[in-house]
């Protein structure tokens, strides 16, 4: 039990690691694009510099200004914006691993979709991963950079592709997920192999008293508008797990192309009035109409099995030693009189339109499948149900705790 224990608080965690370093990756990001947006014509049109900016934060002035290609020498202290990027990815990654690969059989593959053993299903998640940078990177040094609509809508299609294969193999959860995963990864290697080193060249050229070439700015500030736009769909996409109605939907991978052009159409907006060109309220309503899209498709059907298919599939080896333990019909009795009105294909309780968090509890492989969740919630602590709606006893979650231990 303690290991259970232990593993729930280590994947709290590295997914507040995650969170906070990607505040401070979006921050920097969202705030240089702003500031690069709305730099005016320097005043004294000092050499090399190409705008600048005033700016009140905190009760303080500050006066900013941009070197096209670079200063006329270098300050003694640089700071570098990279940090923030790696460690976000990297603590991605270790959340990716402690959930979906640790718990491939509950989380990663779908064995209704496509059966295939679970070291396949991690080895597809973990390479095709590379795929989209790969790519992306091939179309960027293509020529299509000086097209950069074009570029975008190539990334939107090849982005579309991977969700659908994806959904072929994958639970809804992991669909959503990796989509962001495969987004973020090329939002990372953008700054890892392209922003920085460019930077890194211009700066040594500088130290050499080279001329930089104007190329290495230019390519940077693409890939970095690429990130700008990328984000907000990459937020939603981390943060899925939590709304079944667009990860358990058929068309979970169509909701997520329509949530980017929804975070397209956002950023839109505030790039424009950043560069000062106006509101342009139209973007508004474009996003409202992609998001009545999504909420569309919600309704056209889910992913999750019905009673009979859930009733019959064979418990996996997880399942098995859960189901085995002593107490498990016990437990089984308590689940379903106290949390299956609300965890179930079609949720009896007034006001739920779907399982909370996607997670059913109507039959004995539901339940379990979702052991550790059950002992969690319900039996360490009194989590669900919230506000004790259904009256679950004490003796209940004590029953609860013996299964658990039991199973070992």
């Amino acid at each position: 039990m303690t290991g259970i224990i232990l593993m729930d608080w280590l994947e709290f965690a590295v997914r507040w690691l995650h969170v906070v370093t990607a505040i401070a990756w979006i921050g920097s990001s969202f705030y240089f694009i702003a500031l690069d947006l709305g730099l005016r014509p320097s005043a004294d049109r000092r050499e090399g510099v190409s705008g600048e900016a005033w700016q009140v934060h905190g009760g303080g002035f500050y006066f900013i200004q941009k070197y096209m290609i670079s200063p006329a020498r270098m300050p003694e202290e640089l700071t570098w914006f990279k940090w923030e990027s790696y460690s976000t990815w990297l603590s991605g990654a270790a959340l990716l691993i402690l959930v979906y690969y640790v718990g491939a059989d509950m989380y990663l593959v779908d064995m209704t979709k496509m059966e295939m053993p679970l070291w396949a299903g991690i080895a597809i998640s973990a390479a095709s991963l590379t795929i989209g940078w790969l790519v992306y990177d091939r179309l960027c040094k293509s020529g299509l950079a000086e097209r950069p609509t074009l570029l975008m809508v190539l990334l939107f299609i090849l982005l579309m592709a991977m969700g659908y294969g994806y959904n072929q193999i994958f639970t809804g959860r992991a669909v959503l997920l990796h989509l962001g995963a495969f987004t973020a990864t090329i939002m990372t290697a953008n700054v890892f192999f392209t922003i920085i080193p460019n930077q890194r060249i211009v700066v040594a050229d500088l130290k050499a008293q080279k001329t930089p070439d104007a190329k290495y700015g230019k390519i940077a500030k693409l890939r970095s508008t690429h990130n700008n736009y990328l984000t907000l769909p990459v937020i939603f996409l981390m943060l899925a797990n939590h709304y079944p109605l667009a990860f358990a939907s058929t068309y979970n991978w169509v909701i997520a192309g329509l949530v980017f052009l929804m975070g397209v159409s956002i950023r839109h907006f505030f790039n424009s009035h950043h560069a000062h060109q106006g509101y342009k309220w139209w973007t508004w309503a474009v996003t409202a109409l992609l998001f009545a899209g999504a909420v569309a498709l919600s309704f056209l059907g889910t992913q999750q099995s019905t009673w009979e298919e859930a009733e019959a599939r064979a418990f996996t080896p997880h399942e098995e030693k859960y189901a085995q333990a002593a107490g498990f019909d016990e437990v089984t009795d308590i689940v379903l009189g106290r949390c299956s009105m609300c965890h179930a294909r079609e949720p009896g309780w007034i006001g739920i339109a779907v399982a909370p968090k996607g997670v059913v509890l109507e039959t004995a492989t539901d339940i379990a499948a979702e052991a550790h969740r059950i002992y969690l919630h319900a039996g360490l602590t009194d989590a669900m149900p919230p506000a004790n709606v259904s009256y679950m006893e004490p003796e209940e979650r004590a029953a609860i705790r013996a299964w658990i231990e039991a199973a070992g």
